[in-house]
């Protein structure tokens, strides 16, 4: 079997990532909640006219807590697929994976506050 070339190897993994992203958009609600949040946050950086620095910031916090939330559900999926059964260790890990979310998401809400306060009030 030939050796596939570099070029054709990146190309189809960028393709399962569009999948993967496409995928996470589709079917998890979590995510769906933080994509509606980064449109809202978007038109309201359009809205308030946030400086180059905040979008820069703001962007790196949306996509922070997508990716992060992505892993999470990963972590969830395979720890379901080993262990069907409820089992403390797998909660445990599950636990610690939201854990994750929750500190780039209240990281990401302090962001949005500091950004967007001052502009409101």
């Amino acid at each position: 079997m030939p050796k596939e070339s570099f070029f054709k190897n990146r190309v189809r993994s960028v393709g399962f990532a569009f999948r993967g992203a496409w995928l996470l958009l589709k079917t998890e609600a979590s995510i769906q909640i933080q994509f509606a949040l980064a449109i809202i946050v978007t038109i309201a950086g359009i809205y308030y006219e946030i400086s180059t620095i905040e979008w820069i910031i703001q962007i790196f916090a949306v996509v922070l807590v997508m990716g992060i939330e992505g892993l999470n559900t990963a972590v969830e999926k395979i720890s379901d697929y080993v262990q069907p059964e409820f089992d403390l260790k797998i909660g445990f890990i599950k636990d610690i994976a939201a854990g994750a979310v929750l500190f780039v998401s209240i990281g990401a809400a302090i962001i949005g506050l500091i950004i967007y306060l001052p502009k409101i009030f």
